[in-house]
């Protein structure tokens, strides 16, 4: 009995100090320096030498991400495939400077087709590393606008393309231009402000069936230092070609969707450029809003359209349009069995087809479905 009685003692005493101990090491190094810290505390000579051998440290990591540095290093990537179109009339009392995109390794260039003189003039085509080569335009595709050129040398650089059906509006974007004397890029940062849907290239108020419909519209300052030049995500890919229109004597820039120029790129690799179909027909593109607003059946569709009521202003004489007997006010819904809506608008179905290739056109007059065959 006496033998358990002193082991018990021993482990009670062994807890105690254990017990202690802890409690020592928690008031010594965490208690003792935060009240020596306080003001009352600190007078104190017993918190003074009890805080003498303890150091507080706080660390805090701040990390600053720079947006304009991100942007850099984001469009630098991209910045090899950017060069500079030097052209020069024939006559030589004129020349300019454009911006282009290395669409393929093999010296492919796509720009938009007010970045260069488009008629008897010679072409040169600045790179990234200083080397200037002698360019051949190969055509300018009058459906979008685009223009392409041809240099003589072999693994460059290239743009990637990304899809610009995902892209929406919000999406943080850069423009890269070089347009100068030499090669130089600049660079903008801005958004995708619009995805506009109606918009289409003719310069006019209305459609024409020959004419891109659909382009990007972003909030860039001074778009014409970027013209034809890409404007890329914060991938680095390509979303758009930057182009212009003049409508009512003032410069409307836009961006043509990356879908769009890669299309446009396989036609002019294959040299199909100039089998563009043709309609012949000026519309108006239904929404919603113009349905409610003109008491329409559809919010869909095509309305083939003159403000002054005139056939000739709507259907151009001679036309497959006007020889297929198309009428002013026919609504046209489909093409084949593709229905015509703001996603599919009539003129970019159609530039799917090739000069002389018949299609059937679905039509609406005067509240009755019809079809119709043209050759276009």
């Amino acid at each position: 009995m006496k033998v358990k009685k002193i082991i018990r003692f021993l482990l009670i005493i062994i807890f105690i100090f254990i017990i202690g101990g802890v409690s020592s090491v928690i008031v010594d190094r965490y208690i003792f320096p935060k009240l020596s810290a306080t003001k009352f505390f600190s007078k104190f000579k017993f918190f003074q030498k009890a805080n003498e051998n303890v150091t507080i440290i706080e660390k805090t990591e701040q990390i600053t991400v720079k947006e304009d540095d991100s942007v850099n290093e984001i469009a630098s990537q991209a910045a090899t495939a950017v060069v500079n179109i030097v052209s020069i009339s024939d006559t030589g009392n004129q020349s300019g400077n454009g911006t282009g995109v290395i669409a393929t390794s093999d010296g492919l260039i796509i720009t938009y087709r007010d970045a260069v003189i488009k008629e008897e003039a010679k072409y040169k085509v600045l790179i990234f590393n200083g080397s200037s080569y002698d360019a051949e335009l190969l055509g300018i595709d009058e459906f979008s606008g685009l223009a392409f050129l041809k240099i003589n040398i072999s693994n460059l650089p290239v743009m990637p393309f990304s899809n610009s059906s995902d892209s929406r509006p919000g999406k943080k974007l850069i423009a890269i231009g070089n347009s100068f004397g030499e090669y130089q890029n600049r660079f903008a940062a801005g958004l995708l402000s619009n995805i506009n849907k109606t918009f289409n290239l003719s310069g006019k108020t209305l459609s024409s069936s020959e004419k891109l419909e659909g382009v990007f519209e972003t909030d860039f300052n001074s778009q014409e230092s970027y013209l034809g030049g890409p404007m890329i995500d914060y991938n680095g890919e390509l979303i758009g070609i930057i182009g212009t229109v003049t409508i009512d004597n003032k410069q409307k820039y836009f961006q043509i969707p990356s879908n769009i120029v890669k299309k446009t790129m396989e036609a002019a690799i294959e040299g199909s450029l100039k089998e563009r179909p043709y309609l012949g027909i000026y519309y108006v593109p239904i929404t919603k809003a113009y349905a409610i607003a003109n008491d329409l059946e559809r919010d869909k569709g095509a309305l083939i359209y003159s403000a002054s009521g005139k056939q000739g202003l709507a259907i151009i004489s001679g036309s497959p349009a006007s020889k297929a007997g198309l009428k002013l006010n026919d609504v046209i819904i489909a093409i084949g069995e593709r229905e015509i809506n703001l996603d599919n608008p009539l003129s970019n179905i159609l530039s799917e087809y090739k000069k002389g290739d018949e299609i059937e056109l679905t039509v609406i007059r005067n509240g009755e479905g019809m079809s119709l065959k043209v050759q276009l």
